[in-house]
């Protein structure tokens, strides 16, 4: 058994043995690697140590031929430009007519390219060669505004404006072909004018040759609309106020709008970017300089004739006020230069409305004679007229009034209304409240006039309800008024003059309507029942229950009351009266007179037995005497 178990043990040991033999090779191995490495690293570093400023001169000599083709290749382009000018010298100095244009345009793009490029160098050797292309830059400049120059000057005849107003046609623009060949030389000016030495920003040859040509175009076109402007604003004082569109600025401003609209579709074909703004205010400077001119001239007339040409400020300002708004959303210019010339009327306008006040108000309280039968005065229709004229300008009295401010119209001496205002009111409310102003300064002013001038109560009622009959009848007659004075509180402010004018003329029917009042002697009956309110009176009953005193007492009032009521009517019948305020006078009478005389004749027209002798009317003679009037 122990044999067996040794021979196993021998065999793993021989094992281990050869194991760690082979060990021993791998470690002797290993080592010679080591060697190796060793001296494969001192190898390098020998070859590292010879090769390096080999391949440092290497690099050197790559960078060195690198800027060398760099050189050579701007050296190329330097001498470039050089040789351009050579080659485009003569096409340029042959001129657009010898050369043709699309080839000279050619020509002067590629000096220009040139001389940027010559430019961008900044190298001293170049300023001669600078100088050379400059010089052949401005000479073909020069020749291209010549050229440009004669184009336009071939299409500068003014035409008739009114041919194309009435015929509804746009005004003339340039020829198609004109333009197609302006739009490459402008561009060509310009970029040669960047290049100028002394060349102030913004400046630019092709846009002072277009406005020095085209703008007198335009202002000659429109100088004979510019006359008829101011002659057609003088009028004779016989003419009553402006009547809207009488004037010639109408047609002057339709006119001054179609050229500037044809003007800058020319603009923008010949023209780029911002250059087409600059291009359309130097062309139309001087023919807006004539148009604002004129503005003024009319402005003047207006301030000398505010009254009757105050409606001439309106119409200008809604006529400037619109076409500068279209031709500001159809070229985004010009918008400032119309309000800038619309200012003097603008202002005129606004001073005007205090002025209308003042006015109304001077020529109330200064008319010498008033009509004796208590009749209106023209001023009342002139003032109506004025206010329905008004109403067709409610587009520039809105802006008007909403920078004045609610009621900043009125001066320190106007009448201020009771009737509260809004805080902040829009435009129509504020046209509503100054044409009530105007109202009241009109029924006020003539009021007093009246007080001062008429002694009796019945002219005086009359006069004041003749006015508010022409002034009522002219807002029910006008839908434009009546738009702005149909509100409960207008109607209520106007009404109050009715309602004065009445109760003035009823004053004097009431000093006759006294001697019908009897109460001192209704407790007086000696001892007979009062009679029951409503019920049958007997008269005879009364009249027996009276003192003598008490009857004579009677019969003086009837007879008061008979040639008071006589008089009156008399009175009323030779006023005059609107037909509305008779009917309307009639009816208060009525109501004041009947019933009281009714009473009294039932009660005490027996005090003559029917004779007639003291009651002199009978109740239904009474009420044929009082519908006869009116």
């Amino acid at each position: 058994m122990v044999a067996p178990r040794n021979t196993a043990f021998a065999e793993e040991s021989a094992e281990v043995e050869v194991l760690y033999a082979n060990l021993d090779k791998l470690n002797v191995l290993t080592k010679k690697i080591q060697g190796s490495l060793v001296r494969l690293e001192t190898s390098g570093k020998v070859v590292k140590e010879a090769i390096g400023p080999i391949y440092s001169n290497t690099q050197s000599l790559q960078i060195t031929n690198s800027n060398i083709d760099k050189v050579n290749e701007a050296i190329e382009r330097l001498r470039q430009p050089l040789d351009a000018k050579g080659r485009e010298e003569g096409i340029i100095r042959a001129g657009p007519e010898s050369a043709g244009l699309s080839q000279y345009l050619s020509a002067l793009k590629r000096v220009d390219k040139a001389l940027k490029d010559l430019t961008a160098t900044n190298l001293k050797s170049n300023q001669k060669a600078i100088s050379e292309f400059s010089s052949l830059l401005t000479t073909g400049s020069g020749k291209l505004q010549d050229m440009f120059r004669t184009a336009l000057r071939d299409h500068v005849s003014p035409v008739e404006p009114l041919h194309y107003l009435t015929k509804d046609l746009p005004f003339p623009t340039l020829p198609g072909e004109t333009l197609t060949q302006l739009g490459p030389v402008s561009a060509a000016i310009s970029s040669a004018a960047s290049h100028g030495p002394q060349r102030t920003p913004g400046d630019n040859p092709a846009i002072s040759i277009y406005a020095e040509t085209r703008g007198p175009y335009i202002t000659s076109t429109l100088q004979n609309l510019a006359i008829a402007s101011v002659n057609t604003v003088k009028r004779r004082p016989s003419d009553g106020p402006y009547k809207q569109g009488t004037n010639g600025i109408g047609i002057y401003s339709n006119a001054l709008e179609g050229l500037i609209t044809a003007e800058y579709e020319n603009i923008i074909r010949v023209f780029t970017g911002e250059q087409q703004g600059r291009a359309l205010q130097a062309t139309c400077r001087n023919a807006l300089a004539e148009y604002s001119k004129t503005l003024r001239e009319l402005n003047q007339y207006i301030k000398a004739n505010l009254m009757t040409d105050c409606f001439l400020a309106f119409e200008i300002i809604e006529i400037v006020t619109a076409m500068s708004y279209r031709i500001d959303a159809k070229t985004g210019e010009l918008k400032s230069l119309f309000i800038e010339a619309l200012r003097p009327v603008r202002e005129t306008a606004k001073s005007s409305l205090a002025e209308l006040l003042e006015e109304t108000k001077r020529k109330a309280s200064g008319i010498a004679v008033l009509p004796p039968d208590g009749g209106s005065v023209p001023l009342v229709n002139e003032v109506m007229s004025s206010l329905t004229t008004l109403t067709a300008y409610s587009g520039p009295l809105a802006s008007i009034l909403t920078s004045l401010g609610d009621g900043n119209w009125r001066s320190t001496t106007s009448t201020t209304s009771t009737a509260p205002l809004d805080v902040s009111p829009d435009s129509s409310t504020l046209f509503s409240h100054f044409i009530l102003d105007m109202i009241e300064a009109l029924m006020i002013s003539l009021e007093a006039r009246g007080r001062a001038f008429h002694k009796s109560k019945a002219t005086l009622g009359v006069f004041i309800s003749n006015i508010f009959c022409v002034v009522d009848r002219s807002i029910r007659q006008s839908p434009e008024l009546a738009q702005y004075l149909s509100n409960p509180a207008s109607i209520s402010r106007i009404d109050t003059f009715r309602k004065r004018g009445t109760s003035t003329y009823l004053d004097a029917w009431r000093e006759a309507s006294q001697q019908l009042l009897d109460v001192q002697y209704t407790s007086r009956t000696s001892g007979s029942a009062r009679p029951t309110s409503g019920g049958p009176v007997d008269s005879t009953s009364i009249v027996k229950s009276l003192s003598s005193k008490d009857k004579d007492t009677i019969k003086e009032k009837f007879k008061s009351f008979n040639a008071a009521f006589d008089e009156l009517v008399a009175r009323h019948k030779a006023l005059y009266m609107e037909r509305e305020v008779r009917g309307a006078l009639t009816r208060e009478i009525q109501a004041v007179i009947e019933p009281l005389y009714a009473r009294f004749w039932d009660r005490y027209h027996e005090i003559d037995k029917g004779r007639g002798k003291y009651a002199k009317y009978d109740k239904g003679s009474l009420s044929a005497q009082l519908a006869a009037l009116a």
